[in-house]
C-alpha cells in the first residue's frame, strides 16, 4: 500500500501480507500486488523494475495513460473505475454552475455590488456528456434531475436506459453546434488527444461552455486560447500541468481552472479501499481480477 492511512482502511485480508511502500527509498522484497499512491509520478511507477515478482498493479486513478508502457512486460494493470464516479461528476456540475452563473466574475469584483447581464441556467440547457463510461453516467444521472437536455457520445452508439441512445463520436460535427455545455470525460490516448481542437471548438456556438475533468491534452490549449471569450471554458485539467505560473491561460477571458481536484475528495478513501479489499480478496481465492486495462 502507498500510505498507512490505506492500509488501515483496507483492513485485513486473509492470506494477504500488507507492506506501507510509498515508492521512495528500498524496494520492498515479495510484493505481487503493488498499489502505487494516487498522485502517481513517472518516476515512481518505474519503480515497479524494483519488486521483484511483481505480477499486478492497482492505480488509485481512473486514468491510465502512460503507465503500462513503463511497467515491466507481463504485469497485469488494473484502473480504479468507480472509484472518482460521484466525486468527479459532482466537481462537473460544480464547474458548470460555477460558469454559467458567473461566479468566478463576482469573485473577482469581491466588494463591489455590480450586477452580471443574465446568465444561462443549467435547466433547459444543451449539455453533451463526451465519454460516456460510469463517470459519464454518474454526471448524467446529476444533470437529468437539474432538467439538463442530455447528450451522451461514446465510441460506439447503442442504447441505454438513462439517456435513451448514446450517440457514436464520429456524431461531433452534428452534434456540436446545437450543444450550450461540453463535458470532456474521454480517456487519453492517441484517438482522443486533441480532440477538442480549433476546428471542433469552432463548431460551438457562441457563449457555449467547455469542461474538461478527462485529461489536459484532450482540449488542446493553443485552441482554448483562441476561442476564450467566444467561449467559456471551465478546465479542472490542463495542457501542461501543473499550469506554471504566468502561463497565458491564467489571464484568458472567460477561462475557470481549478488544480486537478475533481477526484480527491473525502468520496475517494472509502471507495478505492473498498476497490483494492476485493481486488486481494479476488487474488487470494483466485478468482478474475476486476478493472483490468492491460496485462
Amino acid at each position: 500500500m502507498s500510505t498507512t492511512e490505506l492500509a488501515e482502511a483496507v483492513g485485513p485480508v486473509d492470506g494477504v501480507e500488507v507492506v506501507v511502500w510509498n515508492g521512495d527509498g528500498p524496494a520492498p522484497e515479495g510484493v505481487e500486488f503493488w498499489v502505487p499512491h494516487y498522485a502517481t509520478r513517472a518516476d515512481v511507477i518505474d519503480r515497479g523494475h524494483d519488486l521483484q515478482g511483481l505480477e499486478v498493479v492497482q492505480l488509485q486513478s481512473a486514468g491510465y495513460d502512460g503507465v503500462a508502457e513503463r511497467l515491466p512486460g507481463g504485469i497485469t494493470l488494473c484502473n480504479a473505475t468507480g472509484v472518482h464516479d460521484d466525486a468527479t461528476a459532482e466537481h462537473a456540475v460544480g464547474l458548470i454552475l460555477a460558469s454559467l452563473r458567473g461566479i468566478p466574475e463576482s469573485v473577482r469584483q469581491h466588494g463591489h455590488w455590480q450586477s452580471l447581464p443574465g446568465r444561462r441556467s443549467l435547466a433547459d440547457a444543451r449539455v453533451l456528456v463526451l465519454g460516456y463510461g460510469s463517470i459519464g453516467r454518474a454526471l448524467a444521472e446529476r444533470l437529468l434531475p437539474m432538467k439538463a437536455s442530455v447528450t451522451a457520445v461514446a465510441s460506439r452508439e447503442r442504447d441505454d436506459d438513462l439517456v435513451g441512445r448514446v450517440r457514436a463520436i464520429g456524431d461531433l460535427p452534428s452534434l456540436l453546434p446545437e450543444q450550450d455545455v461540453v463535458v470532456a470525460l474521454v480517456p487519453l490516448s492517441e484517438e482522443t488527444r486533441g480532440l477538442l481542437d480549433d476546428d471542433t471548438l469552432a463548431l460551438l456556438p457562441d457563449g457555449a461552455l467547455v469542461v474538461n475533468v478527462a485529461r489536459g491534452p484532450v482540449v488542446d490549449t493553443d485552441a482554448v486560447l483562441r476561442h476564450a471569450g467566444r467561449l467559456r471554458f471551465a478546465l479542472d485539467v490542463t495542457d501542461p500541468e501543473p499550469l506554471p505560473d504566468g502561463h497565458p491561460l491564467w489571464d484568458a477571458p472567460d477561462v475557470l481552472i481549478t488544480p486537478h481536484i475533481a477526484g480527491g475528495t473525502t468520496a475517494m478513501l472509502p471507495r478505492i479501499s473498498s476497490l483494492v479489499r476485493d481486488q486481494l480478496r479476488r487474488r487470494v481465492a483466485g478468482e478474475p481480477l476486476i478493472n483490468v486495462v492491460s496485462h
